[in-house]
């Protein structure tokens, strides 16, 4: 129990004027004090539903359904050993540990059978949704994801590359400047949007300390600000979910009247009645969930599906890009790296990506980035597939991760002490194995990075950042 749980008094009084009827004080502290039920979600981009279950069902996983993402299970399992976060499945990027009410808001955006080629999460790390929203996409198209706070950038990046997301590209902005930059680009986008944090007290105790009714007010104005930013930047007939992890008209219900007070006829509210069952319990009069902690026993939290039914006029700004760093590749030098890496690897060069050159880095972009190219600025684009030296190419690790599926030729299968080792960051041995060149690495089936043979010595190819010391699997 997390009896300890800091809710001031002004607090609970705010919440005692907008609880809804059906609704009563006394479940709401209720449930502020109880921990959150662990949750996580399948990537599906490694993994299809149906096999998890048969993995998890193997280690003893004891997986509930969330109603509302068909990827996402509440989930009870020993973790007096391993952590979840060390199991040889997260790291692989078979599963993302999220919260299961934060996975509403991109159930919410691709309804039914919604395809988006170019979609902007606004507010992105640490990547809880923005993978979620490639796997929706299944790697097509662009993925934008932008985060304001740059030490927060790394994090974000870290988790795409451990689920194997290709098509997304990074930036380091305040929201508020893409209604100017990229005004009209996007088919659909996501404002997961900087909030109080009201709805969260479950996962954190002292998440209330510094609230006040005045700094509600202030982060609202900032929340306007970002949602009129975000309906510059879509597209006529595009779609767009406004959610927050707290509880307050002033940033939720009244942020999204704002919009329509500012934009008029051009914005539409989608019903969100039939997002799941049940839905009805948390439905607002716009059709907006409001969900208090009680009512699916998860995290306070706000969702808004809304359209835009009309072309809007956006800000007007002056742009200094700079000079752009990267050359596209020739036909002839794209076909020459898609043969090595097919030669070597036994690895296809995806359809709907493009191979860009920067001095000796080798990058794949989606395709559909190129047309914002010569219109923003990104910290970074795609993934690294190689570096150009004398005697060809050398594979890089977003190789292993993102354009794998396991059936490669190329490959050497570790046991799981030897896999251990690898996620050690430590070159393995192989049992009487040997070879040359470069080689995808696998453990239970799964590809989980890029060596090279030394003699009968595998070297580690295993980004820093990646290598783990302990309580592993």
């Amino acid at each position: 129990m997390h009896a300890n749980v800091y809710l001031p008094e002004a607090f609970l009084t705010e919440m005692a004027n907008i609880l809804p009827s059906s609704l009563n004080m006394e479940d709401f502290i209720a449930a502020c004090q109880r921990p959150l039920r662990k949750s996580i979600r399948v990537n599906t981009l490694k993994i299809s539903v149906a096999q998890f279950l048969a993995r998890a069902a193997e280690k003893g996983w004891q997986l509930e359904p969330v109603p509302w993402c068909r990827e996402g299970f509440w989930i009870d399992a020993d973790e007096s050993s391993v952590p979840l976060g060390n199991t040889a499945e997260h790291m692989a990027g078979l599963f993302y540990i999220q919260e299961a009410s934060s996975m509403m808001p991109v159930s919410a955006l691709f309804q039914a059978d919604d395809v988006f080629d170019s979609v902007l999460d606004m507010a992105a790390a640490p990547g809880s949704k923005t993978t979620q929203i490639a796997a929706k996409m299944d790697n097509h198209g662009v993925l934008v994801a932008n985060e304001f706070s740059a030490s927060r950038v790394k994090v974000l990046h870290a988790n795409i590359e451990r689920c194997g997301v290709r098509n997304a590209a990074l930036s380091n902005y305040d929201g508020r400047v893409f209604g100017g930059w990229l005004p009209e680009q996007f088919q659909a986008v996501l404002i997961d949007a900087p909030c109080s944090g009201e709805g969260t007290v479950r996962k954190d105790a002292d998440a209330m300390k510094n609230w006040s009714k005045q700094a509600v007010l202030s982060i609202a104005e900032t929340q306007k600000d970002l949602i009129e930013s975000a309906f510059h930047a879509l597209k006529p007939g595009g779609v767009m979910v406004y959610s927050t992890c707290t509880l307050s008209l002033e940033e939720n219900q009244q942020v999204c009247h704002h919009l329509r007070d500012t934009f008029g006829d051009l914005v539409e509210f989608d019903s969100l009645a039939d997002l799941f069952p049940n839905a009805d319990k948390a439905l607002t009069e716009e059709g907006f969930l409001h969900i208090f902690p009680q009512v699916y026993d998860c995290e306070g939290f706000f969702v808004a599906r809304i359209r835009k039914l009309g072309s809007s006029v956006a800000p007007e700004v002056k742009k200094r890009l700079g000079k752009f760093p990267f050359n596209k590749a020739s036909n002839k030098i794209e076909q020459e790296i898609a043969n090595q890496l097919k030669e070597t690897l036994g690895v296809t060069l995806p359809e709907n990506s493009q191979v860009w050159l920067r001095d000796n880095d080798v990058w794949l972009f989606p395709s559909a980035l190129e047309p914002m190219l010569s219109e923003f600025k990104f910290s970074r684009m795609g993934i690294k597939i190689a570096e150009a030296h004398k005697k060809g190419y050398r594979w890089q690790h977003q190789v292993a991760t993102a354009l794998t599926n396991g059936s490669e030729a190329n490959c050497v299968e570790l046991s799981i002490e030897e896999a251990r080792e690898w996620f050690m960051g430590r070159d393995v041995r192989p049992s009487e194995q040997s070879g040359k060149g470069e080689v995808l690495v696998k453990y239970a089936n799964d590809v989980i990075g890029l060596g090279k043979w030394v003699g009968n010595r595998v070297k580690n190819g295993l980004p820093r950042e990646l290598v783990r010391d302990k309580n592993l699997f």
